[in-house]
Protein backbone atom coordinates (compact mmCIF):
# COMPACT_ATOMS: atom_id res chain seq x y z
CA UNK A 1 0.00 0.00 0.00
CA UNK A 2 1.60 3.28 -1.00
CA UNK A 3 2.51 5.65 1.77
CA UNK A 4 0.38 8.71 2.22
CA UNK A 5 2.01 11.86 0.90
CA UNK A 6 3.62 14.09 3.46
CA UNK A 7 2.71 17.73 4.01
CA UNK A 8 3.59 20.05 1.21
CA UNK A 9 6.67 22.18 1.77
CA UNK A 10 6.01 25.84 2.55
CA UNK A 11 5.73 28.02 -0.51
CA UNK A 12 8.26 30.88 -0.62
CA UNK A 13 6.46 34.13 0.03
CA UNK A 14 3.67 32.46 2.05
CA UNK A 15 2.12 34.39 4.98
CA UNK A 16 4.39 32.58 7.43
CA UNK A 17 7.40 33.71 5.46
CA UNK A 18 5.97 37.20 5.24
CA UNK A 19 5.64 37.26 9.05
CA UNK A 20 9.26 36.17 9.32
CA UNK A 21 10.25 38.95 6.94
CA UNK A 22 8.38 41.46 9.09
CA UNK A 23 10.09 40.15 12.23
CA UNK A 24 13.52 40.28 10.62
CA UNK A 25 12.83 43.78 9.42
CA UNK A 26 11.78 44.82 12.93
CA UNK A 27 14.90 43.19 14.41
CA UNK A 28 17.02 45.01 11.86
CA UNK A 29 15.47 48.32 12.96
CA UNK A 30 16.07 47.32 16.57
CA UNK A 31 19.70 46.41 15.86
CA UNK A 32 20.37 49.75 14.23
CA UNK A 33 18.63 51.55 17.09
CA UNK A 34 20.57 49.57 19.71
CA UNK A 35 23.86 50.35 17.99
CA UNK A 36 23.01 54.05 17.98
CA UNK A 37 21.81 53.91 21.61
CA UNK A 38 24.95 52.05 22.72
CA UNK A 39 27.18 54.56 20.98
CA UNK A 40 25.27 57.50 22.45
CA UNK A 41 25.18 55.94 25.94
CA UNK A 42 28.89 55.13 25.84
CA UNK A 43 29.85 58.63 24.76
CA UNK A 44 27.54 60.14 27.39
CA UNK A 45 29.02 57.94 30.13
CA UNK A 46 32.59 58.78 29.15
CA UNK A 47 32.03 62.51 28.93
CA UNK A 48 29.89 62.57 32.08
CA UNK A 49 32.55 60.67 34.03
CA UNK A 50 35.18 63.08 32.77
CA UNK A 51 33.07 66.06 33.84
CA UNK A 52 32.45 64.54 37.29
CA UNK A 53 36.15 63.81 37.70
CA UNK A 54 37.04 67.34 36.67
CA UNK A 55 34.49 68.79 39.11
CA UNK A 56 35.79 66.61 41.95
CA UNK A 57 39.39 67.58 41.11
CA UNK A 58 38.51 71.25 41.31
CA UNK A 59 36.77 70.72 44.67
CA UNK A 60 39.85 68.92 46.04
CA UNK A 61 42.12 71.68 44.78
CA UNK A 62 39.95 74.35 46.37
CA UNK A 63 39.93 72.52 49.71
CA UNK A 64 43.71 72.04 49.62
CA UNK A 65 44.15 75.70 48.72
CA UNK A 66 41.97 76.75 51.68
CA UNK A 67 44.09 74.61 54.03
CA UNK A 68 47.30 76.15 52.63
CA UNK A 69 45.96 79.69 53.13
CA UNK A 70 44.93 78.89 56.72
CA UNK A 71 48.35 77.38 57.40
CA UNK A 72 50.08 80.47 55.99
CA UNK A 73 47.99 82.76 58.23
CA UNK A 74 49.02 80.83 61.35
CA UNK A 75 52.46 79.73 60.21
CA UNK A 76 54.35 81.16 63.17
CA UNK A 77 52.17 79.27 65.67
CA UNK A 78 52.19 76.10 63.54
CA UNK A 79 56.00 76.06 63.50
CA UNK A 80 55.97 76.39 67.30
CA UNK A 81 53.63 73.37 67.57
CA UNK A 82 50.36 75.28 68.16
CA UNK A 83 47.91 73.91 65.56
CA UNK A 84 44.78 75.27 67.22
CA UNK A 85 44.49 77.94 64.53
CA UNK A 86 44.13 75.13 61.97
CA UNK A 87 41.38 73.29 63.89
CA UNK A 88 38.44 74.77 61.88
CA UNK A 89 40.14 73.87 58.60
CA UNK A 90 41.09 70.42 59.83
CA UNK A 91 37.50 69.82 61.01
CA UNK A 92 36.14 70.96 57.63
CA UNK A 93 38.53 68.61 55.86
CA UNK A 94 37.50 65.75 58.12
CA UNK A 95 33.79 66.36 57.36
CA UNK A 96 34.55 66.17 53.62
CA UNK A 97 36.38 62.86 54.06
CA UNK A 98 39.95 64.21 53.98
CA UNK A 99 43.02 64.23 56.26
CA UNK A 100 45.57 67.07 56.34
CA UNK A 101 49.27 67.29 57.03
CA UNK A 102 51.29 70.51 57.20
CA UNK A 103 54.93 70.10 56.17
CA UNK A 104 57.83 72.51 56.31
CA UNK A 105 60.04 73.40 53.38
CA UNK A 106 62.17 70.29 54.00
CA UNK A 107 59.08 68.05 53.88
CA UNK A 108 59.03 67.20 57.61
CA UNK A 109 55.55 67.02 59.17
CA UNK A 110 54.68 69.92 61.47
CA UNK A 111 50.95 69.21 62.07
CA UNK A 112 48.65 66.40 60.99
CA UNK A 113 45.11 65.13 61.28
CA UNK A 114 44.82 62.05 63.54
CA UNK A 115 44.08 59.70 60.65
CA UNK A 116 46.51 61.03 58.07
CA UNK A 117 49.03 58.24 58.47
CA UNK A 118 46.43 55.45 58.47
CA UNK A 119 44.47 56.36 55.35
CA UNK A 120 45.27 56.07 51.66
CA UNK A 121 43.54 57.72 48.73
CA UNK A 122 43.79 60.63 46.38
CA UNK A 123 46.33 63.20 47.59
CA UNK A 124 46.60 66.89 46.72
CA UNK A 125 49.50 69.13 47.76
CA UNK A 126 49.44 72.93 47.88
CA UNK A 127 52.35 75.27 48.78
CA UNK A 128 52.17 77.38 51.93
CA UNK A 129 53.33 80.88 51.01
CA UNK A 130 54.19 83.55 53.60
CA UNK A 131 55.19 87.05 52.43
CA UNK A 132 55.73 85.75 48.92
CA UNK A 133 58.06 82.94 50.02
CA UNK A 134 57.18 79.26 50.09
CA UNK A 135 57.73 78.01 53.60
CA UNK A 136 56.04 74.60 53.44
CA UNK A 137 53.25 72.49 51.97
CA UNK A 138 49.68 71.53 52.85
CA UNK A 139 49.00 67.92 51.90
CA UNK A 140 45.34 66.84 51.75
CA UNK A 141 44.58 63.12 51.46
CA UNK A 142 40.98 62.16 50.55
CA UNK A 143 39.36 59.00 51.81
CA UNK A 144 36.53 56.93 50.21
CA UNK A 145 33.85 58.84 52.11
CA UNK A 146 32.88 62.48 51.97
CA UNK A 147 33.94 64.23 48.77
CA UNK A 148 35.51 61.08 47.32
CA UNK A 149 32.38 59.03 48.05
CA UNK A 150 30.15 61.72 46.58
CA UNK A 151 32.12 61.54 43.34
CA UNK A 152 31.62 57.78 43.12
CA UNK A 153 27.93 58.06 44.01
CA UNK A 154 27.43 60.71 41.34
CA UNK A 155 29.12 58.53 38.73
CA UNK A 156 26.98 55.55 39.71
CA UNK A 157 23.79 57.62 39.54
CA UNK A 158 24.72 58.95 36.10
CA UNK A 159 25.46 55.46 34.80
CA UNK A 160 22.14 54.19 36.15
CA UNK A 161 20.29 57.07 34.52
CA UNK A 162 22.05 56.42 31.19
CA UNK A 163 21.32 52.68 31.40
CA UNK A 164 17.64 53.34 32.18
CA UNK A 165 17.31 55.81 29.32
CA UNK A 166 19.04 53.37 26.96
CA UNK A 167 16.69 50.56 27.98
CA UNK A 168 13.62 52.75 27.47
CA UNK A 169 14.94 53.90 24.08
CA UNK A 170 15.56 50.26 23.08
CA UNK A 171 11.99 49.34 24.05
CA UNK A 172 10.60 52.26 22.05
CA UNK A 173 12.81 51.27 19.11
CA UNK A 174 11.46 47.71 19.24
CA UNK A 175 7.83 48.84 19.33
CA UNK A 176 8.42 51.39 16.57
CA UNK A 177 10.28 48.81 14.48
CA UNK A 178 7.44 46.30 14.81
CA UNK A 179 4.83 48.88 13.84
CA UNK A 180 6.88 50.17 10.92
CA UNK A 181 7.68 46.66 9.71
CA UNK A 182 3.99 45.79 9.86
CA UNK A 183 3.12 48.94 7.93
CA UNK A 184 5.62 48.02 5.23
CA UNK A 185 4.94 44.27 4.99
CA UNK A 186 1.12 44.44 5.09
CA UNK A 187 0.76 45.91 1.56
CA UNK A 188 3.49 43.54 0.32
CA UNK A 189 1.50 40.60 1.72
CA UNK A 190 -1.60 41.97 0.03
CA UNK A 191 0.19 42.22 -3.33
CA UNK A 192 1.55 38.66 -2.95
CA UNK A 193 -1.92 37.34 -2.12
CA UNK A 194 -3.47 39.07 -5.14
CA UNK A 195 -0.64 37.86 -7.38
CA UNK A 196 -1.22 34.28 -6.23
CA UNK A 197 -4.97 34.69 -6.80
CA UNK A 198 -4.39 35.95 -10.34
CA UNK A 199 -2.00 33.06 -10.95
CA UNK A 200 -4.79 30.74 -9.82
CA UNK A 201 -7.16 32.14 -12.42
CA UNK A 202 -8.96 34.92 -10.52
CA UNK A 203 -8.65 37.68 -13.12
CA UNK A 204 -10.79 40.04 -11.05
CA UNK A 205 -8.34 40.10 -8.11
CA UNK A 206 -6.98 43.58 -7.43
CA UNK A 207 -4.85 45.11 -4.67
CA UNK A 208 -6.99 48.23 -4.34
CA UNK A 209 -6.11 51.22 -2.14
CA UNK A 210 -3.47 50.46 0.50
CA UNK A 211 -2.20 52.42 3.49
CA UNK A 212 1.55 52.38 2.97
CA UNK A 213 4.53 54.58 2.10
CA UNK A 214 4.35 56.30 -1.27
CA UNK A 215 6.52 53.81 -3.15
CA UNK A 216 4.37 50.85 -2.05
CA UNK A 217 1.18 52.72 -2.97
CA UNK A 218 2.65 53.32 -6.43
CA UNK A 219 3.59 49.63 -6.66
CA UNK A 220 0.03 48.59 -5.79
CA UNK A 221 -1.41 51.06 -8.31
CA UNK A 222 1.00 49.88 -11.01
CA UNK A 223 0.09 46.26 -10.27
CA UNK A 224 -3.63 46.98 -10.65
CA UNK A 225 -2.96 48.88 -13.88
CA UNK A 226 -0.97 45.91 -15.16
CA UNK A 227 -3.81 43.57 -14.23
CA UNK A 228 -6.31 45.82 -16.07
CA UNK A 229 -4.04 45.86 -19.12
CA UNK A 230 -3.77 42.06 -19.06
CA UNK A 231 -7.56 41.83 -18.86
CA UNK A 232 -7.93 44.13 -21.85
CA UNK A 233 -5.35 42.16 -23.81
CA UNK A 234 -7.07 38.90 -22.94
CA UNK A 235 -10.42 40.34 -24.01
CA UNK A 236 -8.88 41.56 -27.27
CA UNK A 237 -7.43 38.09 -27.85
CA UNK A 238 -10.82 36.47 -27.30
CA UNK A 239 -12.49 39.04 -29.55
CA UNK A 240 -9.86 38.46 -32.23
CA UNK A 241 -10.42 34.71 -32.16
CA UNK A 242 -14.19 35.22 -32.31
CA UNK A 243 -13.88 37.75 -35.15
CA UNK A 244 -11.57 35.53 -37.16
CA UNK A 245 -13.89 32.56 -36.67
CA UNK A 246 -16.84 34.70 -37.73
CA UNK A 247 -15.08 36.04 -40.83
CA UNK A 248 -13.86 32.61 -41.90
CA UNK A 249 -17.16 30.83 -41.30
CA UNK A 250 -18.98 32.35 -44.30
CA UNK A 251 -16.44 31.59 -47.09
CA UNK A 252 -15.72 28.14 -45.63
CA UNK A 253 -19.46 27.37 -45.53
CA UNK A 254 -19.90 28.56 -49.14
CA UNK A 255 -16.94 26.47 -50.29
CA UNK A 256 -18.20 23.41 -48.41
CA UNK A 257 -21.73 23.73 -49.78
CA UNK A 258 -20.51 24.38 -53.31
CA UNK A 259 -18.13 21.43 -53.36
CA UNK A 260 -20.74 19.09 -51.86
CA UNK A 261 -23.23 20.21 -54.50
CA UNK A 262 -20.68 19.50 -57.23
CA UNK A 263 -19.76 16.12 -55.74
CA UNK A 264 -23.41 15.11 -55.32
CA UNK A 265 -24.25 16.20 -58.84
CA UNK A 266 -26.84 18.69 -57.68
CA UNK A 267 -25.28 21.41 -59.85
CA UNK A 268 -23.08 21.24 -62.89
CA UNK A 269 -19.50 22.57 -62.75
CA UNK A 270 -20.26 25.61 -64.85
CA UNK A 271 -17.79 28.50 -65.22
CA UNK A 272 -20.02 30.69 -63.05
CA UNK A 273 -20.05 28.08 -60.27
CA UNK A 274 -16.29 27.61 -60.41
CA UNK A 275 -15.75 31.38 -60.48
CA UNK A 276 -17.88 31.78 -57.36
CA UNK A 277 -15.83 29.15 -55.56
CA UNK A 278 -12.62 30.78 -56.73
CA UNK A 279 -13.81 34.16 -55.36
CA UNK A 280 -14.35 32.59 -51.95
CA UNK A 281 -10.86 31.09 -52.05
CA UNK A 282 -9.42 34.50 -52.88
CA UNK A 283 -11.41 36.00 -50.01
CA UNK A 284 -9.88 33.47 -47.67
CA UNK A 285 -6.42 34.26 -49.03
CA UNK A 286 -6.98 37.99 -48.42
CA UNK A 287 -8.04 37.28 -44.84
CA UNK A 288 -4.90 35.23 -44.23
CA UNK A 289 -2.79 38.05 -45.69
CA UNK A 290 -4.56 40.56 -43.46
CA UNK A 291 -3.92 38.42 -40.39
CA UNK A 292 -0.23 38.16 -41.30
CA UNK A 293 -0.08 41.93 -41.71
CA UNK A 294 -1.77 42.44 -38.34
CA UNK A 295 0.68 40.05 -36.65
CA UNK A 296 3.57 41.93 -38.24
CA UNK A 297 2.13 45.23 -37.02
CA UNK A 298 1.84 43.86 -33.48
CA UNK A 299 5.52 42.91 -33.56
CA UNK A 300 6.67 46.03 -35.43
CA UNK A 301 7.98 47.64 -32.24
CA UNK A 302 10.57 44.87 -31.98
CA UNK A 303 11.56 45.11 -35.64
CA UNK A 304 11.45 48.82 -36.42
CA UNK A 305 14.54 50.19 -38.15
CA UNK A 306 14.26 53.86 -37.25
CA UNK A 307 16.11 56.48 -39.24
CA UNK A 308 15.61 60.11 -40.15
CA UNK A 309 13.21 60.53 -43.07
CA UNK A 310 10.79 63.10 -44.44
CA UNK A 311 7.10 62.38 -43.92
CA UNK A 312 6.32 64.41 -47.05
CA UNK A 313 8.62 62.29 -49.23
CA UNK A 314 7.19 59.00 -47.95
CA UNK A 315 3.67 60.33 -48.47
CA UNK A 316 4.46 61.41 -52.04
CA UNK A 317 5.83 57.93 -52.82
CA UNK A 318 2.77 56.18 -51.35
CA UNK A 319 0.40 58.50 -53.23
CA UNK A 320 2.27 57.92 -56.46
CA UNK A 321 2.02 54.15 -56.09
CA UNK A 322 -1.80 54.45 -55.89
CA UNK A 323 -2.18 57.01 -58.66
CA UNK A 324 -3.53 54.41 -61.13
CA UNK A 325 -6.21 53.23 -58.71
CA UNK A 326 -7.32 56.79 -57.96
CA UNK A 327 -7.55 57.53 -61.68
CA UNK A 328 -9.53 54.35 -62.33
CA UNK A 329 -11.95 55.26 -59.53
CA UNK A 330 -12.45 58.76 -60.95
CA UNK A 331 -10.99 60.54 -57.91
CA UNK A 332 -8.81 63.64 -57.83
CA UNK A 333 -5.84 63.72 -55.47
CA UNK A 334 -4.54 67.06 -54.20
CA UNK A 335 -1.19 67.08 -52.41
CA UNK A 336 -0.09 69.85 -50.05
CA UNK A 337 3.13 68.39 -48.71
CA UNK A 338 5.46 70.47 -46.54
CA UNK A 339 8.71 68.97 -45.19
CA UNK A 340 8.19 67.16 -41.88
CA UNK A 341 11.29 65.24 -40.67
CA UNK A 342 10.60 62.26 -38.41
CA UNK A 343 12.47 59.27 -36.95
CA UNK A 344 10.64 56.31 -38.47
CA UNK A 345 10.92 53.07 -40.39
CA UNK A 346 10.15 54.14 -43.99
CA UNK A 347 8.76 50.71 -44.94
CA UNK A 348 6.18 50.60 -42.14
CA UNK A 349 5.43 54.32 -42.47
CA UNK A 350 4.68 53.71 -46.16
CA UNK A 351 2.29 50.93 -45.07
CA UNK A 352 0.41 53.30 -42.72
CA UNK A 353 -0.02 55.98 -45.41
CA UNK A 354 -1.06 53.39 -47.99
CA UNK A 355 -3.75 52.05 -45.65
CA UNK A 356 -5.09 55.58 -45.07
CA UNK A 357 -5.17 56.36 -48.79
CA UNK A 358 -6.78 53.00 -49.60
CA UNK A 359 -9.46 53.61 -46.98
CA UNK A 360 -10.22 57.02 -48.51
CA UNK A 361 -10.30 55.45 -51.98
CA UNK A 362 -12.89 52.85 -50.90
CA UNK A 363 -15.36 55.25 -49.34
CA UNK A 364 -15.17 58.23 -51.71
CA UNK A 365 -17.56 58.08 -54.67
CA UNK A 366 -16.45 58.83 -58.24
CA UNK A 367 -15.95 62.52 -58.89
CA UNK A 368 -14.79 63.14 -55.32
CA UNK A 369 -11.48 64.40 -54.06
CA UNK A 370 -8.83 63.22 -51.60
CA UNK A 371 -6.53 65.84 -50.05
CA UNK A 372 -3.17 64.85 -48.54
CA UNK A 373 -1.40 67.40 -46.32
CA UNK A 374 1.81 67.17 -44.29
CA UNK A 375 3.66 69.59 -42.04
CA UNK A 376 4.81 70.25 -38.50
CA UNK A 377 2.90 71.44 -35.45
CA UNK A 378 5.09 72.26 -32.47
CA UNK A 379 7.19 69.20 -31.69
CA UNK A 380 5.11 66.89 -33.89
CA UNK A 381 4.90 66.01 -37.56
CA UNK A 382 1.34 65.68 -38.85
CA UNK A 383 -0.17 64.00 -41.91
CA UNK A 384 -3.84 64.54 -42.79
CA UNK A 385 -5.79 62.54 -45.37
CA UNK A 386 -9.19 64.16 -46.07
CA UNK A 387 -11.82 62.71 -48.39
CA UNK A 388 -15.20 63.93 -49.64
CA UNK A 389 -17.00 60.64 -49.00
CA UNK A 390 -20.16 59.94 -47.07
CA UNK A 391 -18.45 60.24 -43.70
CA UNK A 392 -18.73 58.02 -40.64
CA UNK A 393 -21.75 58.00 -38.29
CA UNK A 394 -21.00 59.30 -34.81
CA UNK A 395 -21.86 56.00 -33.13
CA UNK A 396 -19.35 54.13 -35.33
CA UNK A 397 -16.47 56.60 -35.12
CA UNK A 398 -15.03 55.25 -31.80
CA UNK A 399 -14.79 51.74 -33.31
CA UNK A 400 -13.12 52.34 -36.68
CA UNK A 401 -9.66 51.37 -35.34
CA UNK A 402 -10.94 48.11 -33.83
CA UNK A 403 -9.87 44.91 -35.53
CA UNK A 404 -12.36 43.48 -38.05
CA UNK A 405 -14.74 46.37 -37.50
CA UNK A 406 -16.91 47.03 -40.53
CA UNK A 407 -19.52 49.76 -40.35
CA UNK A 408 -22.82 49.92 -42.12
CA UNK A 409 -21.36 51.73 -45.12
CA UNK A 410 -18.63 49.07 -45.45
CA UNK A 411 -21.15 46.35 -46.21
CA UNK A 412 -20.91 47.07 -49.97
CA UNK A 413 -17.11 47.17 -50.07
CA UNK A 414 -14.54 44.41 -49.99
CA UNK A 415 -12.11 44.01 -47.14
CA UNK A 416 -11.77 42.46 -43.72
CA UNK A 417 -11.95 45.61 -41.58
CA UNK A 418 -8.31 45.42 -40.55
CA UNK A 419 -6.55 48.19 -42.49
CA UNK A 420 -7.13 51.01 -40.01
CA UNK A 421 -6.34 48.70 -37.08
CA UNK A 422 -2.95 47.96 -38.67
CA UNK A 423 -2.32 51.66 -39.31
CA UNK A 424 -3.17 52.56 -35.70
CA UNK A 425 -0.91 49.79 -34.35
CA UNK A 426 2.01 50.93 -36.50
CA UNK A 427 1.45 54.55 -35.46
CA UNK A 428 1.71 53.55 -31.80
CA UNK A 429 4.85 51.53 -32.57
CA UNK A 430 6.43 54.76 -33.86
CA UNK A 431 5.46 56.66 -30.71
CA UNK A 432 2.61 58.50 -32.43
CA UNK A 433 -1.14 58.19 -32.78
CA UNK A 434 -3.83 57.98 -35.41
CA UNK A 435 -7.09 59.89 -34.96
CA UNK A 436 -10.20 60.40 -37.05
CA UNK A 437 -12.73 63.19 -37.42
CA UNK A 438 -15.82 62.87 -39.58
CA UNK A 439 -19.10 64.55 -40.34
CA UNK A 440 -21.69 62.41 -42.11
CA UNK A 441 -22.29 63.65 -45.63
CA UNK A 442 -19.15 65.82 -45.68
CA UNK A 443 -16.26 63.35 -45.57
CA UNK A 444 -13.62 62.11 -43.15
CA UNK A 445 -10.18 63.32 -42.02
CA UNK A 446 -7.54 60.87 -40.77
CA UNK A 447 -4.67 62.53 -38.85
CA UNK A 448 -1.35 60.76 -38.25
CA UNK A 449 0.78 62.48 -35.59
CA UNK A 450 4.42 61.48 -35.05
CA UNK A 451 7.23 62.97 -32.95
CA UNK A 452 9.23 65.35 -35.10
CA UNK A 453 12.94 64.61 -35.55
Amino acid sequence: MPAAPGPAPPVPGSPGRNGAIGLRLALAFLGVALAAIALLAGLTAVFSAADVSDLAARQRAQLASAVAVAAAAAWDRVTSGDVSELSPVLDLAARTGADVQIQNAAGRPMASSPGFGRKSGTQVSMPVVVHGRRVGSAVVRFRGSGLGGAEQDLRTALLRAIAGAAGLAALLALVTGLLLARRITRPVERIITVTRAMGGGDRAARVGPVTAPGELRELATAFDQMADTLDRQEQLRRDLVADVAHELRTPVAILQAGHEALLDGVVDPTPDQLTSLRDEVLRLARMVDDLQTLAAADAATLRLSLRRCDLAEVTAAATGSLAGRFEAAGLAVRQQLAPAPVMADPRWLHQVITNLLTNALKFTPAGGQVTVQSGTAGTSAVLRVTDTGAGIPADELPHIFDRFWRGRQAAQTSGSGIGLAVAAELARAHGGQLTAASEPGRGTTMALTLPAA
